[in-house]
């Protein structure tokens, strides 16, 4: 079996565990080529079907296209689509792109905390209804306990700290020290009643390997992450205020995967493009404990 199929198995092997284990279970989609390779596992783990709930958190600050990506697919794969937003937030203007908060404190407050009041049902959230093709006001408020999350260690410093089920605390806050250990593919399923727990089928993953998944897969991605003429791609992929394009003339998946190969980004972290990293001391720790993705 080659490299590929091996970590297929195992994170297929992750989400079929996790469904049978948790009760009010959800995906999270940032709209990435992470956690859309893991919708793309989710359909194979589940033979053509997602069986839970995808949750997406519209900061209304996306890239444009990654909406319309977004709509597009939920379409035609019928997923169970649902958004949040801190709407309150965004009315009173308190955000970095109005002037209003540092790129932290905004990131905080329309990712980390709509977030958590998304999972925890306290917030509206707005399922896609695949009749009218319109998002509507969801009436089922019951919080999401499991979630599914398309992290990677090596994608950024405090990701490496995750185990495959990690642990939260009732309000999604994470303590480094409380991670059950995780020897020889033994997975702890079993938690206290209440227990907020994220799952993660992709820690093991690389870049290069996401890639070369999806280039033999063909999993469609945002057209974002190529060269269109103008010598630059996006790398990583989040607000349009905060996200910066890498200096890159691959123009397809199989250029990526020969690109990165060539040690081009070797010494340039993958959210290089992220500014507010930045404020974060480089990574993203501090938001993360408080429950960011």
């Amino acid at each position: 079996m080659d490299h590929l199929s091996k970590l297929e198995n195992r994170s297929i092997h992750i989400l079929r565990e996790a469904y049978a284990e948790f009760r009010n279970l959800c995906m999270l989609w940032s709209i990435g080529k992470d956690s859309t390779a893991l919708l793309w596992l989710a359909r194979k783990a589940f033979f053509g079907h997602v069986p839970f709930t995808l949750i997406h958190i519209d900061t209304a600050y996306k890239i444009p296209e990654m909406i319309v990506y977004r709509d597009k697919l939920a379409r035609e794969w019928h997923l169970d689509m649902v958004y949040g937003q801190n709407e309150e937030a965004l009315a009173a203007k308190l955000t970095f792109p109005d002037g209003n908060a540092t790129r932290l404190e905004c990131c905080s407050r329309l990712k980390t905390e709509a977030l958590k009041h998304t999972l925890d049902g306290s917030w509206p959230r707005y399922r896609l209804n695949h009749t009218t093709g319109q998002y509507e006001l969801d009436k089922n408020t019951e919080p999401y306990t499991g979630v599914i999350v398309g992290i990677r260690a090596d994608e950024e410093g405090s990701r490496s700290k995750e185990r495959y089920f990690s642990p939260r605390d009732k309000k999604s806050d994470w303590d480094l020290a409380e991670q059950p250990p995780e020897f020889w593919n033994q997975y702890n399923t079993d938690f206290a009643p209440g227990t907020h727990v994220r799952i993660h089928p992709l820690l093991d993953w690389t870049e290069v390997d996401i890639w070369e998944y999806i280039l033999r897969e063909n999993i469609p991605v945002v057209p974002l992450y190529f060269d269109r003429g103008n010598g630059k791609r996006y790398r990583s992929l989040g607000c349009w205020p905060c996200t910066k394009p890498v200096e890159s003339t691959a123009k397809n998946v199989a250029e990526i995967v020969a690109e990165l190969k060539t040690g081009k980004f070797k010494n340039v972290a993958e959210r290089a493009g992220r500014d507010q990293d930045k404020e974060d001391g480089g990574g993203l720790e501090s938001l993360r404990r408080a429950g960011y993705m």
